[in-house]
């Protein structure tokens, strides 16, 4: 028996549906184990600490910005 244009073409959407559900999972899996092995693999960022100075140089600097 012959297959209807509406049957093939449901037929195609679930597939295609399909397809891309299934890439798109994969793809949110690998991007969450590479996450956890970079995290794992790059050392803890030192703590920077913004001192007084930097601080009054900075808002000179946008005052001095903001008045011209």
């Amino acid at each position: 028996m012959e297959e209807s244009l509406l049957e093939l073409g449901t037929m195609l959407l679930i597939a295609g549906m399909g397809t891309v559900f299934v890439f798109l999972t994969v793809l949110v899996g690998a991007m969450s184990l590479m996450a956890n092995v970079v995290s794992r693999l790059q050392p803890a960022a030192p703590d920077d600490h913004v001192t007084h100075e930097e601080v009054a140089a900075i808002a000179a600097a946008i005052r001095r910005h903001r008045q011209s």
